[in-house]
């Protein structure tokens, strides 16, 4: 599986994420990215949140004001296939850096700004088939800029 990053992403806590044009990968994420509460994001397990650009395109296309960051996403990806990621599986990340997918991203009630009259509620297709993103570790950092390739490099147990 091979993808491309699209967008890098970072904040001083919250949604939205405003896209740099290059970052430096660390065990805690994105240098210059924060949480604005600790208790539930964040950390070492979920240092970086990942969502595919064609998840915005499909959610944008139903009405949704969407667009890179939007949803709280330090790396916005083109070209993975969401539904078939898992826990476990590690990605080489531009040019130097490695990742591990932790577990799914739970969409909370942050993202309620951008429910819109008759379109209902935005956490409900973000559950659907890994719409809502992957959480991941850093396992080695190194510069990071938007097209740089991410692709799978293997599946741990």
């Amino acid at each position: 599986m091979n993808g491309i990053i699209s967008h890098l992403n970072i904040s001083r806590g919250g949604i939205p994420k405003r896209g740099v044009l290059q970052s430096e990968l660390t065990p805690l994420g994105l240098t210059g990215d924060d949480w604005a509460n600790p208790k539930y994001h964040g950390g070492p397990k979920q240092a970086l949140l990942l969502i595919g650009q064609e998840v915005l395109d499909e959610l944008k296309a139903l009405g949704y004001g969407l667009y890179p960051g939007a949803l709280g996403e330090n790396l916005t990806t083109t070209g993975l296939d969401y539904r078939s990621m898992a826990a476990g599986q590690r990605f080489r990340i531009g040019a130097s850096g490695l990742i591990e997918l932790t577990k799914l991203r739970e969409p909370c009630r942050t993202l309620d700004v951008y429910n819109a009259a008759g379109l209902g509620r935005i956490q409900r297709l973000l559950k659907l088939e890994g719409r809502g993103g992957w959480y991941a570790r850093v396992e080695r950092g190194g510069p990071l800029f938007p097209d740089d390739a991410i692709s799978m490099v293997d599946q741990l147990a």
